[in-house]
């Protein structure tokens, strides 16, 4: 007699997740940059981009560098990311790749199943990115395992801002109300 695969419960960040799929390209600015001393050097640095292409990407990206890069830079690199989730802090500016592993059971064939999850978490050390994803997953029913938390070089996170229509574009509110 095979029994039925038990209840999963899902946080609410997960049900969102699952929702509205964001996702995250690592873009790379080359730019040159006054050190303190006085001397001029060239850096190359690397932003978190949420866009629906590598085209979007590049077009946000630029737009943001524009805005707040003086003087020139160039676009080295835009690699789409494996990051599912962003947990922004208001005092910690280092960025840290969390993989999180769960377990869930698949209805089909009633196995276990290890899920993969990476979020990048802001904290100012190691402890306190785990004590972030610890506080974000509580009351969480399902197990779960973080095997890594890695300090990356990403300068700044710009989020999908859903307010923000392009201006070649008409909100689709507006057309419906004129048919």
């Amino acid at each position: 007699m095979a029994f039925p695969p038990p209840a999963i419960y899902l946080p609410p960040n997960l049900k969102t997740k699952f929702k509205y799929m964001k996702t995250w390209y690592n873009c790379k600015l080359k730019s040159t940059k006054e050190t303190e001393d006085g001397s001029i050097k060239q850096v190359t640095e690397a932003f978190l981009v949420d866009a629906v292409s590598y085209t979007d990407a590049e077009a946000r990206i630029n737009e943001i560098a524009a805005r707040d890069i003086h003087g020139e830079f160039m676009i080295t690199q835009i690699t789409k990311t494996n990051i599912g989730e962003v947990i922004p802090s208001e005092d910690s500016f280092t960025w840290f790749k969390c993989k999180v592993v769960y377990v869930t059971v698949d209805a089909d064939s009633e196995k276990e199943m290890k899920i993969n999850s990476y979020l990048l978490v802001a904290a100012q050390h190691i402890k306190q990115a785990f004590e972030t994803i610890e506080e974000h997953f509580k009351g969480t029913m399902v197990p779960y395992e973080v095997p890594s938390i890695t300090q990356t070089p990403i300068i700044e996170v710009y989020p999908y801002d859903k307010d923000e229509i392009p201006a070649n574009l008409t909100p689709l509110s507006e057309i419906e109300n004129n048919a």
